[in-house]
């Protein structure tokens, strides 16, 4: 059974940073494409980051290019979500996302606040 778990959300002041990471199981990560996303209340759950199976390839949305950073350790199941210089606007829930053919799998998402 596919297990994805996200941590490290929490509520930080604008200008922080955090770290999320999404421990992944019961399916062959080394060989998945994994992504983050996020929700906001009253909004549609948006497309973040993702990366490739290697860790060579990474796309993210314009809105956080050049503050947020995707990775992954194949070595631990776990793909992560650096995010810095964090904005208000920024906070949201946020999910990982396992994509397949016949439905994704999704984490049960981990919340950041960003607020002073």
């Amino acid at each position: 059974q596919v297990h994805l778990v996200e941590s490290g959300g929490g509520l930080v002041q604008p200008g922080g940073s955090l770290r999320l990471s999404c421990a992944a199981s019961g399916f062959t990560f080394s060989n998945s494409y994994m992504s983050w996303f996020r929700q906001a209340p009253r909004e549609e759950r948006r497309f973040v980051a993702g990366i490739d199976k290697t860790g060579g390839a990474t796309n993210y949305a314009d809105r956080v290019k050049g503050r947020f950073t995707i990775s992954r350790d194949n070595a631990r199941n776990t793909t992560y979500l650096q995010m810095n210089d964090l904005k208000p606007e920024d906070t949201a829930m946020y999910y990982c996302k396992r994509p397949r053919s016949d439905g994704d799998d999704w984490g049960q998402g981990t919340q950041v606040t960003v607020s002073s």
